[in-house]
């Protein structure tokens, strides 16, 4: 019997909610393969990969294979002062980055300098930027809020549901 359209299968019912990543996984492969990275986890965990001092002054760019395939040459983005020193550490690098593909797969790195305002690539800061910081609500606000959650006895479900109203009493208006 054939399943009607726009109705799921009984197998695909049963799996349950879809993790965000599997939702948005096939787009992330297909952008890290066209700069080259096969295995999107170094792109995506590089301050595990290389250890927190490293990321802070490297970014991964690209990885280009060579013709015969005996290697690939990973472009590592790396502040100007700072290129003397990962410079020493290439071998660590390389074999830290070999442990994630858990094979000898990056023969080479090659550093890209640049200031900390950089080109193209380089344009963003290396550190993330701190996260601003909120301005606290109106009192009113919070008083609306706290009323429209006051029947629930459960104090963790109340103070969700307080949040709740909050960002909702706080949104702008649509056009």
């Amino acid at each position: 019997m054939a399943r009607k359209p726009g109705i799921p299968s009984a197998q695909h019912r049963m799996r349950g909610f879809e993790p965000a990543f599997a939702l948005v996984s096939g787009q992330i492969r297909t952008a890290g393969e066209a700069r080259g990275f096969a295995v999107a986890r170094l792109v995506t965990h590089w301050p595990e990969v290389v250890g927190e001092d490293l990321a802070r002054i490297t970014r991964p760019v690209k990885v280009a294979y060579g013709r015969e395939g005996l290697g690939a040459t990973l472009t590592l983005l790396v502040q100007g002062a700072s290129a003397p020193m990962i410079e020493m550490q290439k071998a660590r690098i390389r074999e830290r980055v070999n442990a994630v593909y858990g094979y000898n797969a990056i023969s080479r790195l090659v550093l890209t300098q640049t200031a900390a305002s950089g080109f193209a690539e380089g344009q963003a800061r290396f550190t993330p930027a701190p996260t601003p910081q909120a301005p606290p609500p109106d009192p009113a606000i919070t008083e609306k809020a706290a009323r429209s959650a006051e029947g629930v006895a459960d104090s963790g479900l109340r103070a969700a549901l307080e949040r709740l109203a909050e960002n909702i009493l706080t949104r702008p208006a649509k056009k």
